[in-house]
């Protein structure tokens, strides 16, 4: 299938990644009639060839209005609409759009008084008028949504409330729906990205400064491997952040299978250190060399937290499982291990999704006598799941199936309604087990 491994070294933001697309083929002229269904009102693109440390990028901005009222230069055209900060750095890595709530207005009543502020309904009404395809629409929307639910969880408001200013709606609109639009055009399935650079320190914000990454860039890279690097810079924005959460999977090299075929670097706007430049490789992947999965199928990212136990009483284990399980842990096991002086031991593994770590982690730390945690990112793929009633001579029972392009390839009966029928009527529970899948 058409894959994409997306390698963040100098961090991405959106209209790095829409660069490099444009880089690795996507004609320009396309994205320029496509954006006009937005009817977005008046704005100019930016599009050129630029040199990133010796390395030709495609360098893609949007222009509004007041950029032009300023002065800015193309160069450095971008719009910094943080509702909590509005930094005049020109130097500022990308676009910026963080949220803000109604409270906040007053602070910035002399930067935006000739704008209005758009919350996410007010976007999502802007993509419903919109001549963009269907899935286009689906798809935008559902990077609208994690941005506003990431703004909402950092400030304390809510998904309604969170607010973008009007200009930064506007870049942030295009960079959003053009990236997915670019993704379609190459047809790409699937999309892998390499751990991203943040950057590190603090940007000079209306409320005083703030840590990078952003706090909202911070929440929307969950469960993405990410690093601080060496630029003393914010390297990520929540636009980028927010792309890689809704579309991509998070490996540590490249994918078992993946061939690529061609490059396309996207550049930011300022020079550091190191190549500002985000790189793109678009290729296929062979799925049957990787994971084995298929088209009915989903990739989840999880994360895997296990210790080693070498002192603790046998008899607590199993309570330890069943109270991990209880608290939300998709899995829990115990593997046997030998440990230093040939001291046999048990790993406990628990499978679980990264927003239940820090609660599952402190069952670890207080129902064992483990005194570390490790934590590993992996990503599951699953198969669609559904239930059945099997109606069986003795009693109802659940089967749970899994199915793969459609079709059922597994099927297993709920051993709890098994074991109650045999213990009711006194029936071998393997042949209430037959009797459920032979239904």
């Amino acid at each position: 299938m058409k894959a994409l491994y997306i390698e963040p070294f100098a961090g991405i933001s959106g209209n790095m990644l829409l660069g490099a697309l444009l880089d690795a083929g996507v004609p320009f002229v396309y994205l320029q009639e496509e954006f006009s269904k937005l009817h977005l009102g008046d704005y100019e693109l930016i599009y050129k060839s630029v040199n990133k440390s010796g390395i030709q990028a495609r360098y893609f901005n949007v222009a509004l209005p007041e950029e032009h009222e300023h002065h800015h230069e193309h160069d450095h055209a971008w719009m910094h609409a943080h509702g909590i900060a509005h930094s005049h750095d020109h130097e500022h890595v990308h676009e910026e759009h963080h949220g803000h709530e109604n409270h906040h207005d007053h602070d910035h009543a002399h930067e935006h008084h000739h704008h209005e502020h758009r919350n996410l309904h007010d976007i999502e009404e802007i993509l419903d008028r919109s001549e963009l395809s269907k899935e286009i629409i689906a798809k935008a929307k559902e990077v609208f949504l994690a941005i506003a639910k990431a703004e909402a969880k950092v400030h304390g408001s809510t998904v309604e409330e969170i607010h973008f200013h009007e200009v930064g709606a506007i870049d942030t609109i295009i960079d959003v729906v053009g990236n997915i639009l670019a993704l379609q055009y190459l047809g790409i399935e699937k999309i892998f990205t390499a751990s991203v650079n943040t950057g590190f320190g603090f940007v000079e914000c209306a409320h005083g400064q703030m840590p990078v990454p952003a706090p909202a860039t911070a929440e929307l890279l969950q469960g993405i491997p990410n690093y601080r690097g060496t630029v003393n810079k914010e390297m990520t924005t929540p636009t980028g952040a927010a792309l890689l959460k809704v579309l991509a999977i998070p490996v540590q090299e490249v994918p078992d299978g993946f061939a690529g075929e061609i490059i396309g670097y996207g550049a930011g706007t300022r020079d550091v250190a190191i190549p500002n430049v985000l790189r793109v490789n678009v290729g296929t992947w062979n799925e049957a060399d990787d994971s084995g999965e298929g088209s009915g199928s989903t990739v989840e990212r999880l994360l895997l937290l296990e210790c080693n136990l070498d002192d603790l009483n046998p008899e607590i284990m199993p309570y330890v499982l069943e109270k991990l399980l209880a608290a939300g842990a998709l899995d829990a096991w115990l593997q046997p291990i030998i440990m230093k002086k040939g001291r046999p031991a048990q790993t406990l593994k628990v499978l679980c999704k990264p927003e239940q770590k820090q609660a599952l982690q402190q069952i670890l730390f207080t129902e064992t006598t483990t005194l570390g945690v490790r934590a590993w990112p992996v990503y599951r793929t699953a198969l669609e799941r559904r239930w059945k009633t099997a109606q069986t001579p003795w009693g109802q029972v659940r089967v749970k199936e899994g199915l793969l392009d459609g079709r059922v390839v597994n099927a297993v009966p709920e051993f709890e309604d098994c074991k109650t029928l045999a213990e009711e009527k006194d029936i071998p529970l393997k042949t209430i087990e037959a009797a459920a899948l032979r239904e």
